[in-house]
Parts: structure tokens; C-alpha cells; sequence
């Protein structure tokens, strides 16, 4: 049986994981109308796979026998100061994830909650790539700047990415 306490964490999880789906359809918009699109296409898969993390969340409660409640979703930055602010931005959420997910895993263990235990280990080695990912973005940023071939480069390579949800 999952606590009250565990399923109300989980809820605010899905909260989250839908805010960071519309966080990163906000930067999808602005990098759009920087003429980014390959940035603007990553923007869109990155919240493509955060939308399929909280119905990831929102499946498991309903396998619990738990009651999902969705709350309103907060409203994301809309401007931004250039790609590298963009993407540092994303980093820093991606570390809040990170911690939030952290966080769920410590009421797991203290509630003695091993199913939800078992069901957030996948979180967490995900966390682990999502901030590797970004983190080499903002590295390349930094190297190539804000303007330029190297700003192009990255563009077009970013704009390769697809997202593929897991059959879990």
C-alpha cells in the first residue's frame, strides 16, 4: 500500500515533470524566433520526454491504486537571454529535477516503500543523463559563443535529436 505522503510527492512530481515539458516548449518558441530551429527541435523532443516522465509518474500511481491530482502548471520564462542562457537555464531545472526526485526517493526508503523504491531508479539514472546532455551543451556554448559558424554548427546538430519513449 503507498502512503498519502508518498502518493501527494508523486503528484507533485507529475506537476513538475508537465511544468518542464512547458518550460521547454517555452525555449522551443524563443529559440524559433531566433531562427534556432535545430535548438527549437531539441527544445521540442527535450518536452516530449518530460511529458512522457510524469504520464511515467501518473501510470504508476494509477497501478497503486492511488488518486492522481493534476494542479495548475505554473507559467515558464518566455525570454531569454541568449542560447547559452537558454541552456544554463535548462541545466539548472534539470538539477532541480534532480533533487526533487532525490527527495522522492528518501520518503520511499523512509516510508519502507520498495515499489516505489524499485520504480525510481529508473529516475535517477535518468537524471544522470539529463544533465550530462545538457551540461555538454552549455560546455559547447561557451566555447563557440553566440554568434558564428560554431553557434551554427551546434544548431544543425542539435536539431538531429528524436525522442523515442521506452515501452517499460
Amino acid at each position: 500500500m503507498i502512503s498519502k505522503k508518498m502518493v501527494d510527492a508523486i503528484n507533485e512530481q507529475i506537476n513538475k515533470e508537465l511544468y518542464s515539458a512547458y518550460l521547454y516548449l517555452s525555449m522551443s518558441a524563443w529559440f524559433e524566433e531566433q531562427s534556432l530551429g535545430g535548438m527549437a527541435s531539441w527544445m521540442h523532443e527535450q518536452a516530449k520526454e518530460e511529458y512522457d516522465h510524469a504520464m511515467r509518474f501518473f501510470k504508476f500511481l494509477v497501478e497503486r491504486g492511488a488518486q492522481v491530482i493534476l494542479a495548475p502548471i505554473a507559467q515558464p520564462e518566455i525570454e531569454f537571454k541568449s542560447p547559452l542562457n537558454a541552456f544554463q537555464m535548462a541545466l539548472e531545472h534539470e538539477r532541480f529535477v534532480t533533487a526533487s526526485i532525490n527527495d522522492l526517493m528518501t520518503l520511499a526508503i523512509k516510508e519502507k516503500d520498495y515499489a516505489t523504491k524499485s520504480f525510481l531508479y529508473w529516475f535517477i539514472d535518468e537524471q544522470v543523463e539529463e544533465e550530462d546532455s545538457v551540461s555538454a551543451i552549455v560546455d559547447d556554448l561557451k566555447l563557440v559563443g553566440d554568434k558564428g559558424r560554431g553557434l551554427l554548427m551546434i544548431n544543425r546538430e542539435l536539431g538531429q535529436r528524436t525522442f523515442s519513449p521506452d515501452e517499460d
